[in-house]
């Protein structure tokens, strides 16, 4: 086109987005018919499955406590990214084992496990096709499915309430060619001088930061800045979850 030169194109984002937009973001119910719940979560073109399972008994550790566990797996399918990923395994799950424990954590944050009795939840997040986010999109969509699980265990007598406390949501910010960038897709994230998680509450309040200077140091104006760009992105995810599960209703 006249007049579009390379610097121009460089600062194209994917969607069309401007700097403190998101990707277009979709949370679907009730896609797998064995789980207990389950979620399939969209941040763009990224899509991450979440299945939730309730099983009676916690781990040894855990035994005698009164109180229940929640848990994550990870892991990205072969065929999610352009060049087929090998299929991981126990003893060779450095970044899958960090991202599970990231997804568990924040889970935790959000769930009264006394109310939940001696029981263990299993959330499985498996990335079907990965542009960038999956971290953050499992986190989103694993609250969904453990919502939707709970639910299922409440209504089967098994609790006498729903145990969760609240919601949790995450989403990826960084700094790509100098600009501040919200919501990161691969080709942004693959060159970031700056990348940064944030998991938050809907109510506000921050579970974890992940925030790494990738290619150069990131100073405190633009942490905050980061933060001030993430925070209400959390909000319309938290939104969003209850659109779908009426949690506040």
């Amino acid at each position: 086109m006249p007049g579009d030169s390379g610097a121009e194109r460089a600062l194209e984002r994917s969607f069309g987005r401007a700097a403190d937009e998101m990707r277009p973001a979709k949370l679907t119910r009730n896609v797998m018919k064995n789980a207990d719940g389950s979620c399939l979560v969209e941040f763009g073109d990224t899509r991450v499955l979440c299945a939730a399972t309730v099983e009676e008994g916690v781990p040894r550790w855990r035994k005698g406590s009164r109180a229940g566990w929640v848990t994550a797996e990870y892991a990205m399918l072969p065929a999610s990214t352009s060049r087929r990923t090998p299929r991981e395994y126990r003893g060779r799950k450095g970044r899958s084992m960090e991202i599970e424990r990231l997804v568990g954590r924040s889970l935790r944050t959000v769930c009264d496990l006394a109310a939940l009795g001696e029981a263990t939840v299993t959330v499985d997040c498996d990335v079907i096709q990965a542009d960038g986010g999956t971290r953050t999109a499992s986190v989103t969509g694993a609250w969904v499915a453990l919502h939707d699980a709970l639910r299922s265990w409440e209504e089967r007598g098994n609790i006498q309430r729903l145990p969760l406390t609240g919601q949790v949501a995450a989403i990826s910010m960084g700094e790509v060619d100098g600009r501040l960038l919200l919501d990161l897709d691969y080709r942004e994230d693959s060159h970031a001088q700056v990348d940064l998680n944030l998991v938050g509450t809907g109510d506000g309040g921050i579970v974890e930061i992940q925030g790494t200077g990738e290619r150069s140091l990131f100073t405190r104006e633009q942490l905050d800045a980061l933060l001030d760009m993430g925070l209400p992105a959390i909000e319309r995810l938290v939104a969003l979850q209850d659109e779908v599960t009426n949690f506040r209703s």
